[in-house]
């Protein structure tokens, strides 16, 4: 029979932070508990400056669950959350950082995908381009960074979770040709990731840092919508080559797109162009097209602000149900006019020497 929550903290209750006397638990250095059947997942939370002192106690505590009848596997990742923060710089958002953007180990380039709002097809987008990319031969890794929303393993049709032979290196999973990492595949689907800004920055870092990603010509980054703390840390960790902007044509998508363009200005990341999704709708019976959400705004930012407009994507039902079919378009219909958009747009990317 398996542990049941109570017990997990029961047992974390047991475990010290040797420099006050207390345990971890009423501390409340354990965060996003997760007890499911065997298997438990945790984070602790510590002072940046005391990460590699609290190594001991974190296999400790792993050490102290698993030893509870039932439980089988035991993740606890460490998180560095420091109380005195540094100050802002209210002129431009930013944090002082001791180190600037860095090249991840492995991988040639990065590109980001992102959205000023939700509910643009941005992830639909990342996956279906990423697929392009390893049809067109190249080395592709695609890193779901959309905490709250994981929607990656779905479309990419992957399951089961990722192995750690250390407990520090992770082994990402792959499908399609492609690689793929995702806070998706460390939690259930309806589970909910209840994080603040600095586990969110720590889970990021790991997952570029830690993961096994191998020889990549290109790592595509699916960003959560808007302009939060993933974002920040992305641009200000990790050297990226190119910003993808996605937005539907309506002025109220644009709005947002506009603000998520400002934020890669301001964080000097270079905008690699913008993507109008969802275009117009094209009816799969008699092929009438008609725009929906309007047809054109996005071309008309692209010339106003001098970006190229990278594609515009139909709305489809083809694609809808392959992405939730776990093939994107490129793959399940790979000689449809659909596909035919994304593979463009990856001979484009590649043509520019971005991925």
């Amino acid at each position: 029979m398996a542990a049941d929550r109570k017990t997990v903290i029961d047992a974390l209750s047991t475990i010290l932070d040797p420099a006050v006397g207390k345990d971890i638990w009423t501390l409340g250095m354990v965060r996003a508990l997760s007890v499911d059947g065997a298997s438990v997942r945790f984070v602790l939370e510590v002072d940046p400056d005391r990460s590699k002192a609290f190594e001991a106690v974190r296999m400790a505590a792993e050490q102290a669950v698993l030893a509870l009848p039932g439980i089988e596997t035991v993740s606890a990742v460490m998180t560095a959350h420091s109380s005195r923060p540094p100050p802002p710089d209210l002129q431009t958002g930013r944090q002082a950082e001791s180190r600037g953007p860095a090249r991840i180990p492995g991988v040639e380039r990065i590109l980001a995908i992102a959205s000023g709002k939700g509910g643009v097809g941005k992830s639909t987008v990342a996956a279906n381009l990423a697929v392009a990319l390893a049809a067109a031969g190249r080395r592709v890794g695609l890193l779901d960074a959309d905490v709250y929303g994981p929607s990656q393993p779905r479309m990419l049709g992957v399951s089961g979770r990722p192995a750690s032979p250390d407990g520090k290196i992770i082994l990402p999973l792959r499908n399609h040709g492609v690689t793929l990492m995702s806070i998706g595949l460390m939690v259930r689907e309806d589970e909910a990731v209840v994080w603040r800004g600095p586990m969110l920055m720590g889970a990021l870092q790991q997952m570029m840092n830690q993961v096994q990603w191998g020889g990549l010509d290109v790592l595509i980054v699916d960003l959560p919508p808007g302009t939060g703390d993933v974002q920040m840390t992305l641009t200000q960790k990790a050297e990226v080559n190119g910003a993808i902007v996605v937005s539907t044509p309506q002025d109220i998508a644009l709005i947002d797109a506009r603000k998520a363009l400002n934020m890669f200005q301001k964080m000097n990341t270079p905008v690699a162009g913008l993507i109008e999704n969802m275009s117009t709708h094209v009816c799969s019976r008699c092929g009438h097209e008609e725009p929906v959400f309007g047809h054109g705004g996005v071309r008309s930012e692209a010339e106003r602000l001098s970006l190229p407009l990278l594609a515009e994507i139909p709305l489809h039902v083809d694609i809808r149900r392959a992405s939730d079919g776990g093939a994107p378009v490129v793959v399940s219909s790979p000689g449809s006019a659909q596909a035919r958009v994304f593979r463009d747009l990856a001979e484009s990317l590649v043509g520019q020497g971005l991925a």
